[in-house]
């Protein structure tokens, strides 16, 4: 049997083709644009929920006795859509409040515009590009446990991404009732809440109290909840918002690691103006794609130091004289939290001298 051998377009033609569909995108009429947020991502697809109504609902196609009912999708509030967006849009992310359209006939939309973002939390992917994950979000909920066993640089690793950002950071430190008294976590904690870092507990069995108390201080807030896979975040969105169905897994006994439960960030909204972002869960939150500035951001007693070393060009590794050194063997700053520091500074630069 012969091939049909595909037909290749001429570089002029796929601009022309590209440049037509374009004109079509622009001369979408925009007065019937409804206000959405985006509330999950599926590649080129969003789903959008509805914050608003048509000044003219559309009509529902009549019905001729004996004609098969037609598909047809109300608009209405709260309602979520599949959407397409303009092709001249800047890529979207949960979180982004937008303008668009609706077509009850196959219930789906067509999202026509972004409205300025109040914030946009970013992390680089495995290809070393720049990936946004969340939009307007005002409060990120770094979740740590015991088990699996802590990283307390892969902590200060979303500080800095938080104070990249300027969003607000809160710790919360989970299945706290699994956790032995002298348990090392419990240290950390302190250490954290002594730098000026707002810290809570919750337990793995749902204490209602601590459940409440956590609820009670994410109200009026878009949440976007981060950490190592496997120390419950999705629990914990079961347990403030029954409703949110969130798949939860255990920890792999082989490899103590935990297992993806969350394929793709989404929005759950919850109470008056709350909403809580659940993110795939990541082990490495890389942070080459920062200059040594903005990390400088998530160390804020490393940086009060900065320009106080006997040389300009100080590496804080051996000087004598170096201010940082010398604060972190006299108690002033952590010694971890320097090494932590140093190591970011490290990569960064290694990654630079890479690009």
């Amino acid at each position: 049997m012969a091939l049909i051998r595909k037909r290749r377009l001429t570089e002029q033609q796929q601009r022309r083709i590209q440049k037509q569909h374009q004109t079509r995108q622009e001369e979408l009429d925009t007065s019937n644009d409804l206000e959405g947020l985006v509330v999950q991502h599926y590649g080129r697809q969003l789903e959008v929920q509805a914050l608003s109504m048509p000044d003219e609902h559309p009509t529902k196609p009549e019905v001729k006795s004996g004609e098969p009912e037609p598909f047809w999708k109300p608009i209405e509030i709260g309602s979520v859509w599949r959407c397409h967006t303009r092709t001249n849009l800047e890529a979207l992310v949960t979180g982004d409040r937008v303008k668009w359209q609706a077509d009850p006939n196959t219930g789906l939309g067509i999202i026509t515009a972004i409205h300025p973002r109040q914030s946009l939390l970013t992390r680089p992917d495995r290809y070393h590009k720049v990936k946004p994950v969340a939009a307007n979000v005002s409060l990120i909920v770094i979740v740590f446990a015991s088990f699996p066993e802590v990283a307390p640089s892969l902590i200060d690793r979303y500080i800095v991404a938080c104070a990249d950002a300027q969003i607000p950071a809160l710790l919360v430190l989970n299945k706290a009732d699994l956790i032995q008294e002298n348990d090392p976590i419990l240290k950390l904690m302190q250490e954290y809440q002594a730098l000026g870092y707002e810290v809570m507990q919750c337990q793995s069995t749902g204490d209602a109290s601590a459940v409440s108390a956590l609820a009670n201080r994410l109200a009026g807030e878009t949440v976007a909840f981060v950490g190592q896979s496997g120390v419950g975040k999705s629990s914990l969105i079961n347990a403030i918002v029954p409703d949110a169905a969130q798949k939860t897994n255990i920890i792999s006994e082989n490899s103590a690691l935990g297992q993806h439960t969350t394929t793709s960030t989404r929005l759950i909204a919850f109470g008056e103006g709350s909403a809580l972002i659940d993110s795939p869960g990541i082990r490495e939150f890389g942070l080459w794609h920062l200059n040594p500035d903005k990390v400088q951001h998530g160390f804020p007693e490393i940086e009060n130091l900065l320009g106080y070393c006997q040389f300009r060009n100080c590496t804080h590794k051996h000087e004598k004289q170096c201010a940082l050194r010398q604060a972190a063997q006299s108690g002033e700053i952590l010694q971890r939290r320097l090494d932590s520091y140093l190591r970011l500074t490290d990569e960064i630069a290694e990654a630079q001298q890479k690009n």
